[in-house]
């Protein structure tokens, strides 16, 4: 399958070659342990060879501060926000993702339109209309989606931020005024479409309710064959 294979409708201008490298998805809500998986990723590739770099949501140089700024005053709109994202991840798809790739990188991201979609879907939007946004994206040789348990994810929050976020416990939504069943309740949402896209896009569930070192193993298992596939050792 050509590396340049896209949802919907590609960006103009994209390379009609095929992209050598391998686009490696990491999928999971926060506290899941995404980040810490990517590093340990990252590390193994490139002693074994590969070059890698690594990417995720709200990175690119055109908005992303422009989004945390907005997202200060917690009245951006459902389709405001997801537009805001879309055009974020365009600009690092155009720029850093496919020029990755045609060099023949492994481009690991931290997250990928699975979750904005997953956002955008909880918010109101159809399926349809999520998924017409985001076609652009090139489609992933694989995503791995880091599963969690809700309790989980609410204590290594406060462990690590002393608190909620607003956006994370899906306070916008009015679901409820106390943040912490807001969150609950949020996550639940997102865990429903996560799993329908689990079998619509092809995503391998990883247990992250373990150590660190466990989802690394079985994470490893996972990206090693598409390296060998390609006659390269790993």
């Amino acid at each position: 399958m050509p590396r340049s294979k896209t949802y919907g409708t590609p960006l103009p201008g994209m390379p009609r070659e095929t992209l050598h490298g391998k686009l490696i998805v990491l999928e999971g809500a926060d506290g899941s342990g995404r980040t810490t998986e990517v590093e340990l990723l990252k590390e193994w590739l490139e002693v074994e060879g590969h070059p890698v770099v690594d990417t995720g949501l709200r990175r690119s140089s055109l908005l992303s501060q422009e989004i945390e700024e907005a997202k200060k005053g917690n009245t951006l709109s459902a389709t405001t926000l997801a537009l805001l994202y879309s055009a974020d991840f365009a600009d690092q798809l155009e720029n850093k993702i496919i020029p990755s790739l045609a060099a023949g990188s492994t481009v690991l991201a931290d997250r990928y339109i699975y979750t904005l979609m997953a956002r955008a879907i909880v918010r109101g939007a159809s399926r349809a209309w999520a998924e017409k946004l985001y076609g652009f994206a090139l489609i992933p040789d694989l995503t791995i989606f880091l599963d969690a348990k809700t309790d989980i994810l609410l204590h290594r929050a406060i462990a690590k931020y002393g608190s909620l976020d607003y956006w994370e416990s899906g306070m916008d939504l009015c679901l409820s005024r106390d943040r912490f069943e807001s969150f609950y309740r949020y996550q639940s949402l997102l865990r429903e479409e996560f799993g329908f896209m689990e079998t619509r896009y092809g995503f391998h569930r990883v247990d992250a309710n373990r150590p660190p070192a466990a989802v690394h193993r079985e994470t490893r298992d996972l990206v090693a064959p598409l390296f060998r596939r390609s006659g390269r050792r790993t």
